[in-house]
């Protein structure tokens, strides 16, 4: 499981919303092995004045923010990441202009379908 949040300058980010989501998904499939049907994307557009960047980032700066089940190997976070970054420039966004973090939680600490997720059987492995 992965719960992934992108944010943006409005101008930039708006118009590549579907184009990051896959990018960003493919990465997850490859890297973190999750299935194809497990995107849980959310993007925050935000104006100018709302999204304070460093004078050395462009318009095309992006933050993503993986929250995640603990359990995938230094290996498969770095991975994970890398590939995200050339995706990424592969759709015109700079290296430097996208930061990511990684957010590791214990799976009894989410809910899920109305259980805690360390009680739901999962079709995929999270240890990778």
């Amino acid at each position: 499981m992965a719960q992934i949040v992108v944010s943006g300058h409005t101008a930039t980010l708006r118009p590549r919303i579907r184009e990051l989501s896959d990018a960003i998904h493919q990465a997850a499939q490859t890297a973190l092995q999750l299935p194809a049907g497990k995107r849980f994307h959310r993007f925050i557009p935000l104006e100018d004045d709302c999204f304070i960047t460093p004078d050395d980032r462009s318009a095309d700066y992006t933050i993503i923010e993986v929250s995640m089940f603990e359990g995938r190997s230094v290996e498969a976070k770095k991975a994970f990441i890398r590939q995200v970054i050339a995706n990424v420039h592969e759709l015109g966004i700079a290296a430097t202009d996208v930061e990511i973090t990684i957010t590791e939680t214990p799976r009894s600490n989410w809910g899920i379908r109305g259980v805690p997720a360390d009680e739901l059987e999962l079709n995929y492995r999270i240890e990778v």
